[in-house]
């Protein structure tokens, strides 16, 4: 049974899109969620992986790791303590500078991107009602929206 979307009035186009993007953008991240946590992660311990992943065999700090997630707000120190009880990561004192921690994805953690990787056709059936032009289209749009610059502040 399809859910009813409320209707509701808009003071224009621009409203309207900034309503439907929150609104799907809610029905992504819970869909997203529900995949991830088929292997026991959230969406942030995910990205936090694949950030490692990317600077492997190197290592990330905790700042650098906080500009590259996709949520902002997120609290990476927590999560990284998450990932470090499961074996996944490492965190340890750089060698050059010893104030300078650094994050290093181990075996375990990338074999469980891995494993994610051989299902990750399920993510892409998130947006499966697209086809490959409307994807191609959808992906212009969405990087020209993220090239906003800041509201101003008063």
């Amino acid at each position: 049974m399809e859910k009813k979307r409320v209707k509701q009035s808009f003071r224009n186009e621009y409203h309207k899109g900034i309503v439907n993007l929150i609104y799907t953008y809610g029905i992504v991240s819970t869909q997203l969620q529900h995949h991830f946590s088929a292997f026991d992660l959230t969406t942030q311990q995910f990205n936090i992986l694949r950030i490692l992943r990317g600077a492997y065999p190197g290592a990330c700090t905790n700042s650098h790791i906080k500009d590259q997630m996709l949520d902002k707000n997120s609290d990476v120190t927590r999560i990284i303590s998450r990932l470090i009880s499961r074996d996944l990561v490492t965190r340890c004192s750089s060698e050059e500078d010893k104030r300078k921690v650094e994050i290093t994805i181990l075996d375990k953690g990338l074999e469980l991107l891995d494993k994610i990787d051989r299902e990750s056709h399920k993510e892409d059936q998130i947006l499966k009602n697209l086809s490959e032009s409307e994807i191609a289209e959808f992906n212009r749009l969405l990087e020209k929206v993220s090239k906003f610059q800041k509201p101003e502040t008063n």
